[in-house]
């Protein structure tokens, strides 16, 4: 039920009012006895917000409901109002075909495992708690969760002078990032600003394809740099004064070489490129590998010495503030850094770019293939880390193979520190899942 980053499909095929129904009981069954509840802009979203707040009052949940907000600010919102756990009904960078819903942690941290296989569980078994009549829990609204993240964001950046700065909202939930900007004193431009779940302007994913209009504009404009958001602004991407899209590796080692001091390590997924471990290696940091999700990067997060979590699909944590990936926290960061340091163009230029390779082969029975690739891999290979999928080291380079959280496919992805060696590391990769295909 439960992906990487929750509970995502199409709205009246595998997310429905009956579903959603079913998460707000299993999670009052589980003992929660207040959650905030918010959504995206996604039309759909007003029938499961009801469906789960019924579920949560029917099992006895008090239900405090902050309307369309972005996921960070829902999440932020838990602990600012005591409750036990939030919920967002949304489907983050997917398309407008997709609803979801995601469960929270008052630290900001999405539910685990074990908390994800509870609910599970309960909605599997239909094992419920139903209240009584008088055992109902109330639902109220709190008006002002936009205002006590904005709040937290200023408090935690400085930005020096006054840089211009395009902020591509996308018609999704990102707005508070170009209020927060105008209220540092930044000059804002906004593209797409108008809340719309049919996401009309682009695909909510914030990628190079994506974010060409934005890209675009900073680069026939004087802006210092650009910011993308997705449909609920968890994840952040940009684009430098010149125009240029700045990788997602690159933008991922920018955030990391500034959070990490020597001897502190930063959280990120297997599928992180070497040019992460070589820029936090030149501070005397280093990097400490998560399986795929954001709620392992937050668990790692958690760790003393690790000072920033970051996956390259643009989720941005800073366990100081929140465990939550904070996409308009992450864009003010950016913003501060380029307003201090200069052209943000430099700052991803200094990180090494290179030659990675990903695809997907889609398969009958991904849980069969991954076991027999992993069989064959630990039976060749010295260096094998079986964290997330199967990531092997070689002599050129390094590949993993996973299998995709939500979809009939397996993921290879390569990589080396030049062209012709990761074309034999992406080859060798390739051709042991094909194989057992």
């Amino acid at each position: 039920m439960f992906g990487t980053s929750g509970i995502r499909g199409t709205v009246g095929d595998e997310v429905t009012a009956d579903l959603a129904l079913a998460v707000g009981r299993a999670v009052a069954s589980e003992g929660y006895d207040s959650v905030v509840l918010g959504r995206d802009v996604r039309e759909s979203g007003t029938m499961l917000v009801d469906a789960v707040a019924a579920g949560l009052r029917e099992c006895g949940t008090d239900v405090i409901e902050v309307g369309v907000e972005a996921t960070p600010t829902v999440a932020r919102s838990i602990a600012h109002l005591d409750a036990d756990a939030g919920i967002v009904v949304t489907a983050s960078h997917n398309p407008e075909t997709d609803n979801g819903l995601k469960l929270w942690t008052p630290s900001g941290k999405a539910f685990g495992p074990e908390q994800r296989n509870a609910i599970e569980r309960r909605i599997r078994e239909d094992d419920y708690e139903l209240g009584a009549w008088d055992e109902l829990g109330t639902r109220r609204r709190y008006e002002d969760a936009t205002q006590f993240h904005a709040d937290a964001i200023a408090d935690a950046v400085d930005i020096e002078g006054s840089p211009t700065v395009v902020v591509d909202v996308g018609n999704g939930t990102g707005g508070i990032t170009a209020a927060v900007l105008d209220d540092l004193g930044c000059t804002v431009e906004t593209l797409n600003g108008q809340p719309d779940g049919s996401f009309p302007a682009r695909p909510s994913e914030p990628n190079a394809d994506t974010l060409e209009t934005l890209a675009a504009v900073v680069e026939h404009t004087d802006a210092d740099l650009g910011i993308g958001h997705d449909g609920d602004a968890d994840r952040m991407m940009a684009v430098d004064e010149t125009g240029t899209f700045v990788p997602k590796d690159a933008l991922l080692a920018v955030f990391a070489r500034e959070a990490a001091g020597e001897g502190d390590r930063v959280a990120a997924p297997v599928d992180t490129s070497l040019a992460v471990d070589d820029a936090l290696t030149a501070v005397g940091a280093s990097l400490t590998r998560t399986q795929v999700g954001d709620v392992y990067v937050a668990e790692r997060a958690t760790e003393a010495d690790v000072s920033f979590g970051g996956e390259p699909s643009g989720a941005w944590i800073w366990p100081d503030e929140t465990l939550c990936p904070d996409g308009p926290l992450a864009a003010c960061k950016l913003v501060a850094f380029v307003a201090s340091r200069g052209p943000l163009s430099e700052l991803a230029g200094e990180i090494e770019q290179y030659p990675i390779r990903r695809t997907s082969i889609e398969v009958t029975d991904k849980t069969a293939v991954m076991n027999a690739v992993r069989e064959r891999v630990t039976a060749s290979y010295d260096e094998v880390d079986t964290l997330d999928g199967v990531r092997v080291e070689t002599d050129d380079g390094w590949f993993l193979i996973r299998a995709s959280g939500t979809e009939p496919l397996v993921r290879i992805t390569a990589e080396a520190r030049a062209a012709a060696a990761a074309e034999r590391v992406f080859d060798e990769a390739s051709s042991l899942v094909e194989d057992e295909s």
